[in-house]
């Protein structure tokens, strides 16, 4: 039974999109921005279902609008995808781009 509380603490992704974690020591309910980012930014509708049904449709979709600090444009735009519900103009990572035009004053 161990070996199950285990295995639902962790989503079934390919190790391969976290390369740059030791991933048998990451805590996945708490660094859940950076999951979700990564998945978005690099995944696919499988990944993307995965995330869903390990941390639920609306912590999803509230952590790409309001909780993630950054993704490229590319991203964005595959978010609005996999989430037509999102709007551009409401994600703090749009938002906060570095490439938008600022006010010269």
């Amino acid at each position: 039974m161990e070996s199950r509380a285990k295995i639902n603490k962790i989503p079934n992704l390919d190790r391969v999109f976290f390369w740059d974690f030791d991933i048998d020591a990451m805590d996945f309910m708490q660094a859940y921005k950076t999951i979700i980012a990564r998945i978005v930014e690099r995944g696919g509708q499988q990944e993307i279902d995965e995330i869903i049904r390990f941390y639920g449709y609306e912590k999803v979709v509230t952590a790409i609008r309001d909780e993630i600090y950054f993704l490229p444009n590319y991203a964005i735009e595959k978010a609005l995808k996999f989430f037509p519900e999102l709007k551009k103009e409401e994600m703090y990572c749009y938002l906060n781009r570095k490439d938008k035009p600022y006010h010269w004053i």
